[in-house]
């Protein structure tokens, strides 16, 4: 015989747990993921098959680059974001490394320059004609050497113009001021075993990163110093990913014991207790995070995965709120994200994704239904425009900057001229340098001195070899 007060008690409980953890109201409950028709995606691509967990693609307003296989050195790709379809096999790249190309990134203040991090030690910073390639492009912009062994992430600086970030498999970071070439900072000792992952905080002004010993460290990178660590954030052996939130706090991803995968939220300042785990799925793929700082959502990419799943972190327990998963029935090989001023506003979209399948990329659409026509300000908030806060050498001294902000009511676009001018030494000077062609930008420039090239953003001394 069951007790009336038991019977009670079961479904006094019901309600309240599925208020929690179901009907918890969020203007992204019903975000909606839709991939593009076939003909709007970039068809007959050879994706990278190294074995490597980076994302293989890199996205922004103009381009969308894909590292993709290629004999005799490394190559990736860079298509105008109009250029769907099929892709001619003879299409050109960009294949300056020696050795297979393990990571790139677009500059956050240039949508023109790219870097790439490669199996042949080197990082290589690349000016991108406005109208994409019509060549092959085999000679970057400045080749920056200082790793000794593969270089497997490269990562520009959020606030800082002309700020690159590289680590490699030497366990080091360096950062770099791309507009003169130098290693300004060697962060060394610091990683006893192989990096998966290192974030900006959102002034730039420290480092989270992840590393095989299955430590994450906050790091003062103009102190070489670490701040804070946490050994055993997760503690199974496979690889780590920890970013920078917004309000400062850490989100990671990876392994438990039992190897299950799990995200954690952490606080920067104090890494003895994480503010909350959950446990995900025994799946062996590593998930990527991707990260808006404007709406506070993460959505995990696994790699191997046929889904992205995307949660909301607040302040109310349990903080990390799982939101819903969008699937199709190809796994992923890499994904790319669209910033956030490169969405279409009119459409409700809140975030673009470029699947990489093993011949394709595929744009993924996520948006929030709404009935209104009108812009939506409470899903666009002022998110970071493309001018930098500080010059690189503003930042090399200590100063910090947050983010430029910038509206996306009418769309943004960029009508500020960005010309850096450095002043370098030139070994040949008493030698007249050869005239050079200046690539055409959508910036307005000043007339190049005799021995210098202007590119982009970017000026550098010219040095016949």
């Amino acid at each position: 015989m069951i007790r009336a007060d038991i019977i009670s008690d079961r479904y006094r409980y019901r309600p309240t747990y599925m208020l929690r953890r179901v009907v918890r109201q969020s203007k992204f409950r019903h975000v909606f993921g839709q991939a593009v028709r076939n003909d709007q995606c970039y068809d007959d691509i050879r994706v990278s098959r190294v074995t490597w967990d980076s994302s293989f693609c890199a996205v922004n307003p103009r381009f969308v680059a894909i590292i993709i296989d290629a004999s005799g050195g490394g190559a990736f790709l860079v298509l105008p974001l109009q250029k769907t379809g099929r892709i001619d096999k003879v299409y050109p790249t960009v294949c300056g490394h020696t050795g297979p190309v393990l990571d790139i990134d677009w500059c956050p203040h240039n949508d023109l320059v790219i870097a790439s991090g490669s199996e042949d030690c080197t990082v290589m910073v690349w000016q991108i004609p406005e109208n994409g390639l019509e060549t092959p492009m085999s000679v970057p912009v400045v080749v920056l050497e200082g790793h000794s062994k593969r270089v497997g992430i490269v990562s520009w600086h959020p606030t800082a113009r002309n700020v690159l970030l590289s680590a490699g498999c030497d366990n080091q970071i360096i950062i770099w001021n791309v507009g003169t070439g130098q290693a300004m900072i060697h962060l060394e000792d610091m990683h006893p075993d192989v990096i998966f992952s290192v974030s900006w905080s959102r002034n730039g002004s420290l480092l989270c990163t992840a590393c095989k010993d299955k430590k994450v460290r906050v790091i003062d990178p103009r102190k070489k110093k670490i701040v804070t660590e946490k050994d055993k954030a997760h503690e199974g052996a496979r690889p780590m990913r920890a970013i920078f939130l917004a309000d400062g706090n850490i989100f990671t991803t990876g392994f438990s014991r039992m190897s299950e995968r799990q995200l954690a939220l952490w606080k920067s300042d104090n890494m003895d207790e994480p503010i909350c785990v959950q446990e995900m799925d025994t799946s062996n793929g590593v998930l990527l995070p991707f990260y808006d700082p404007d709406t506070n959502v993460v959505y995990l990419c696994g790699k191997g995965d046929s889904s992205i799943r995307y949660f909301e972190i607040t302040d109310e327990a349990p903080f990390v709120h799982y939101l819903s998963t969008f699937s199709t029935k190809e796994p992923q090989r890499g994904m790319g994200y669209m910033p956030k001023r490169g969405l279409d506003v009119n459409k409700c979209e809140i975030a673009r994704f470029y699947k990489l399948h093993e011949r394709k990329c595929e744009p993924i659409i996520m948006t929030v239904p709404r009935k209104s026509d009108l812009f939506q300000d409470d899903l666009y908030p002022d998110t970071a425009g493309p001018d930098p806060a500080l010059e690189a050498e503003e930042w090399f001294v200590g100063k910090n900057g947050g983010p430029i902000l910038v509206s996306l009511k009418d769309g943004y676009v960029s009508t500020k001229s960005r010309d850096l001018k450095v002043v370098k030494t030139n070994v040949l000077e008493s030698k007249p340098a050869p005239k050079a062609e200046t690539i055409p930008t959508v910036q307005k420039h000043t007339a190049p001195q005799p021995s210098i090239v202007s590119v982009g953003d970017f000026i550098f001394d010219y040095v016949a070899l």
